[in-house]
């Protein structure tokens, strides 16, 4: 079976005489369209298939949380600075957040879009915190060290980032979870 046909999102997947080396794929209504060259290779057009649906449904799922809420709901709770703004990035591939203190600008990969809440909150925390202390000094883990769950976040994030979660038949992150962790 493949992932087309194991996709809980209906795919439809448009080849090209014409489309030569790139490959895209964007939600026409309900369902996952996909263009790609012709002459690609059953495995590669899979491949094409899992990683392009993965990102648009995280991307899709992201769009539920309300990140600018979360920031001034955390910055109040923690005593921390408001960003100027906060948003999903889809181009954070070895990060999970970044702050640009000079404008007070926040982003946060997508990829933790169905994260638990509170690894979430974790990261939006850390880099609130960098709006106030820029780099890892003591100061900064001092505002970081507020959020009660640190090393619990810290830990998750290291498992997944290690491939102990969501991968090789492992469960996913948030199979990780005990319910009352939720």
């Amino acid at each position: 079976m493949n992932d087309v046909e194991r996709s809980p999102v209906p795919i439809r997947i448009i080849t090209s005489a014409r489309r030569k080396k790139t490959v895209s794929a964007r939600f026409v209504g309900d369902t996952i369209e996909i263009r790609m060259p012709e002459g690609l290779s059953k495995s590669e057009q899979q491949r094409h298939v899992r990683d392009l649906t993965r990102k648009l449904q995280a991307k899709r799922t992201a769009n539920r949380v309300d990140l600018v809420e979360r920031a001034k709901t955390l910055a109040k709770t923690y005593d921390l600075p408001v960003p100027t703004s906060i948003t999903w990035s889809s181009r954070q591939n070895s990060r999970w957040g970044s702050c640009t203190p000079s404008t007070g600008t926040i982003r946060i990969s997508h990829r933790m879009s169905e994260f638990p809440r509170w690894v979430i909150d974790y990261v939006i925390v850390h880099e609130l915190a960098h709006l106030v202390e820029a780099n890892h000094s003591p100061a900064f883990y001092a505002l970081e060290r507020r959020f009660p769950d640190c090393d619990k976040a810290e830990g998750f994030l290291h498992a997944v980032s290690l491939g102990h979660a969501g991968t090789l038949g492992n469960p996913s992150p948030k199979e990780c979870l005990d319910d009352a962790t939720r």
